[in-house]
């Protein structure tokens, strides 16, 4: 065994994992985050979706030991102290979910994309949500949940300034 240190949603951590643990099944089974979901295990679907370093990372290709010292954000970070991210919000609004499998997932990957990209084009969301698959939904209203949320983000921003 190893014994690693991460910060994960704010909080740092320190377990002891196989060296040989992906880091899907540490969130999951030993920090109890089980939000990012295992799909195909094959970096295929993008359920297991997390954002490690600022990057967004399909957690079952990375190894556990591999994160050592990394920030990660999980869908159970995305919310704020007050309520759910404007993203889940706009996910839900714009029914951007059906069955909810992939929605973890979904939602990690766009929360990296509007912090990289704020104000995204419809074109730059499907790119840059295309290594993420849904089976139900047809994308149609993930696009535009992102969307929305970028402008209800942007708009915030204004406000604010």
């Amino acid at each position: 065994m190893t014994e690693i240190t991460l910060t994960v949603n704010g909080e740092a951590r320190t377990i002891e994992v196989d060296p040989r643990e992906l880091l899907i099944h540490t969130l999951r089974e030993r920090l109890n985050l089980t939000g990012a979901h295992i799909g195909c295990e094959t970096s295929h679907c993008g359920a297991c979706t997390v954002d490690l370093g600022g990057k967004s990372v399909k957690s079952c290709t990375v190894f556990a030991v591999q994160a050592e010292g990394a920030e990660i954000t999980t869908i159970e970070g995305v919310a704020t102290p007050e309520g759910m991210h404007v993203l889940q919000e706009m996910f839900r609004e714009h029914h951007g979910l059906q069955c909810g499998f992939c929605t973890p997932g979904m939602i990690t990957r766009a929360w990296r994309l509007l912090q990289d990209n704020p104000n995204p084009s419809e074109e730059e969301v499907r790119f840059g949500m295309s290594g993420n698959l849904c089976r139900c939904t047809g994308y149609q209203n993930i696009v535009k949940a992102v969307l929305a949320a970028a402008d209800e983000m942007n708009a915030a921003k204004e406000a604010a300034q």
